[in-house]
């Protein structure tokens, strides 16, 4: 079980949620009740994007998600073009995170 805390975009705590590896972000926020924007929950609207801190680095983003990052704005074509993140450019769609083994992330919901 990894412990997956929501942050507002202050840093104080939404709620805090247990999740299995293999769950999606999305689904473990909505079933938490946690206020994180989505429309589409497939990958294309950009709008339940969020900053993760406490993941296993190098990350692997889709060309999917990239190109959605990258109109929302969220990313810049420099960092679209690479395939591989490290830690320091967190921005991810919830709808395309798969929870980790491990202790747990923080997850700031920008808009809250």
């Amino acid at each position: 079980m990894a412990v997956i805390r929501f942050l507002d975009a202050r840093g104080a705590l939404l709620h805090q949620a247990e999740a299995m590896a293999g769950d999606n972000l999305l689904d473990v926020a909505r079933l938490a009740d946690v206020p994180l924007h989505w429309r589409c929950g497939q990958g294309t609207c950009g709008t339940c994007k969020v900053r993760v801190s406490g993941m296993a680095a190098p990350q692997r983003p889709s060309r999917k998600e990239r190109n959605v990052l990258l109109r929302a704005g969220a990313i810049d074509a420099a960092q679209a073009a690479r395939e591989e993140w490290q830690e320091a450019e967190p921005w991810r769609l919830a709808c395309h995170l798969a929870v980790e083994e491990g202790p747990g992330w923080d997850v700031s919901c920008p808009d809250y």
